[in-house]
């Protein structure tokens, strides 16, 4: 017992939502305490290796104007590792900055975020990463259920409830009761992939090639749009790359053309949904008719979605009150909860 209390004292740790777009870091009694881009910077030398230059923020700068000895990586690609060296360094950055830089007495014990139904291998990769990078003990706790927890919901009672987390790789959809998922599906559609869709359809329909920030610029404009009257009308700026001439150009984009270009990401998120809702069983489905679809991450902002999924659901939607925080806030009261954390880790 003095020796929990002790290694308690020194160390400080840590929630980490590990997202295909952005990762969080909770460090328990400070709150959130790091939200950075998930990209990477390395300097590949002959004969050396790669050389860190840059993480985060910084980082996020320099995609698509580095030299060809310079690369900016995103580590994770559909909400799971795909380049483990660029990963074990971006996390032991943010271990290290969410420490103010300050080596620790003792090791944190880490709680990352995973998405639904990530594989034995992919679950090796992320404990791996956090081990490599500095952590004492790894736990890893489904996304969808942080989500859950960090909007409020409490996921021990056996009352089923509905949780939709629109991450950027990839969208969870979960029943959660008594401390687990008992109907889940996991689609790799997100925000990345609207951006996507936003580049394309320009591409195809308006003869514009632009880069994947201006994309995401579109689609956070398309959304804060939401509460404009006469939004129809609205026309937004976008700069890029003429696709038959190949000389910058600047466009006037429509508000509906976004809608349209977006339409059919958004159907396959709707279609999970009610595949998701068609296995539940039925005293769950009677659960979540009275509780509702609770919508969480990034994606759930997306102008319309929510109205579209009550439509096509009938079911009233609820987004949660922080959808952006929301999966790390619940890790963060996980790692204040031994019980909890027991309860709902993988």
């Amino acid at each position: 017992m003095a020796l929990g209390k002790f290694l308690k004292f020194f160390s400080n740790d840590l929630a980490i939502d590990l997202g295909t777009a952005n990762t969080l870091v909770y460090a328990k009694d400070n709150g959130i305490v790091c939200n950075e881009p998930s990209v990477v910077v390395v300097h590949d030398v002959p004969g050396q290796g790669s050389r860190l230059i840059a993480v985060g923020k910084d980082a996020r700068e320099m995609i698509g104007r580095t030299p060809g000895s310079i690369r900016a990586i995103r580590p994770l690609r559909d909400g799971v590792i795909a380049d483990f060296d660029a990963a074990q360094k971006m996390i032991e950055y943010f271990i290290k900055k969410s420490n103010g830089n300050k080596r620790n007495f003792i090791r944190p014990r880490v709680i990352i975020s995973v998405p639904l139904q990530i594989t034995e291998v992919e679950k090796r990769a992320v404990r791996e990463s956090a081990e490599a990078a500095g952590a004492r003990k790894v736990y890893l706790i489904e996304e969808t259920m942080c989500a859950a927890i960090g909007s409020g919901i409490d996921v021990t009672k056996p009352s089923g409830h509905m949780v939709v987390d629109i991450g950027g790789g990839t969208t969870g959809i979960g029943i959660i009761a008594l401390s687990g998922i008992v109907v889940s599906k996991s689609i790799k559609v997100g925000g990345d992939k609207m951006d996507e869709a936003i580049q394309n359809w320009l591409k195809r329909n308006r003869n514009i090639i632009i880069g994947y920030r201006a994309a995401e610029e579109l689609k956070k404009k398309f959304s804060s749009y939401a509460i404009v009257s006469n939004v129809k009308k609205v026309q937004m700026k976008v700069t890029g790359r003429n696709n038959i001439s190949g000389v910058p150009s600047m466009l006037s984009i429509h508000i509906e053309e976004i809608e349209e270009a977006l339409r059919d990401t958004t159907n396959q998120i709707i279609e999970a949904i009610l595949e998701t809702l068609e296995r539940t069983p039925p005293e769950l489905s009677a659960d979540v008719y009275e509780s509702g679809i609770m919508l969480a991450g990034g994606g759930s902002l997306l102008k319309g979605l929510a109205e579209r999924i009550q439509e096509e659901t009938s079911i009233k939607v609820t987004r949660s009150e922080n959808p952006l925080d929301c999966v790390v806030m619940g890790s963060g009261k996980a790692i204040a909860n031994i019980e909890l954390l027991n309860s709902v880790a993988i």
